[in-house]
């Protein structure tokens, strides 16, 4: 087999072993198939996606690696228990976005975040150099544009985030990138500050205090900031979602 033909073969390979492991993970996540149940056998869920047995057993892995599924001898696959999933899985984390989001949800991402993104600004405070100073508060400036869309502010506000985690020097900090970037998704997808200016000046007003306490070297300051810009994005979205909540009433 040539290289256009081995590279053809491994893409639709890695295409369908995508496919396999997005409909289970998402069918497990949003509870279609329930926690603890046995997932059937390899020869019919090959028949049901049409897949190799190869394929096959490269999605299980990397089901289990995501703590959704414990393949058991004599017994078979089963579903495992929710408090076992990695929900810093990118994938984990988008699937429970698409399955539904509640205040409970909402108030769990705002409680991780708060336990991790305050410190990661503290140690930035302490650890950035000054050209991380300098590409931060480059990033800042650019949430200040009364043109932004939706998608565009919550680039910047993503890119912002990430950054600090990055200046924090924390590799832990980093790796948590993933509940930052589901955070700030279900935040821009339900409501959005490029609706007013008054919004955008608000957001581009916060996110400059935590560049002003990190490049004062001050830590206490840069959790305060943090904290703030993480409680208002989270009354921003339950507000919106009590808004539409309402709505829906009015209409029935």
């Amino acid at each position: 087999m040539g290289l256009l033909e081995t590279t053809i073969s491994g893409r639709k390979r890695r295409s369908s072993h995508a496919h396999v492991v997005a409909e289970l993970g998402s069918a497990i996540v949003s509870g279609r198939i329930p926690e603890g149940s046995i997932l059937p056998g390899d020869n019919e869920l090959s028949a049901r996606f049409s897949v190799s047995r190869t394929v096959l057993r490269e999605a299980m892995k990397t089901l289990t690696a995501k703590r959704l599924i414990e393949p058991k001898a004599r017994v078979g696959t089963r579903v495992l228990p929710r408090d076992s999933w990695n929900f810093f899985d990118p994938d984990v984390l988008g699937w429970r976005c698409e399955a539904g989001i509640d205040h409970a949800f909402i108030d769990y991402i705002a409680e991780m975040r708060n336990a991790l993104e305050p410190a990661a600004a503290a140690a930035a405070a302490v650890r950035a150099t000054s050209d991380d100073i300098v590409a931060l508060y480059a990033i800042a400036a650019r949430f200040d544009d009364l043109s932004h869309t939706p998608e565009t502010i919550a680039k910047v506000d993503l890119e912002f985030h990430l950054a600090v985690a990055r200046m924090s020097g924390n590799p832990f900090m980093r790796s948590a990138s993933a509940l930052i970037e589901a955070a700030l998704a279900i935040s821009f997808q339900l409501s959005s500050p490029a609706a007013s200016p008054e919004k955008i000046d608000e957001v581009a007003s916060n996110h400059l205090r935590i560049a002003h306490a990190i490049a004062s070297r001050d830590p206490a300051r840069a959790v305060a900031a943090m904290q703030h810009v993480i409680d208002v994005g989270k009354s921003r979205i339950l507000g919106s979602m009590d808004e539409a909540a309402d709505t829906r009433r009015a209409e029935a």
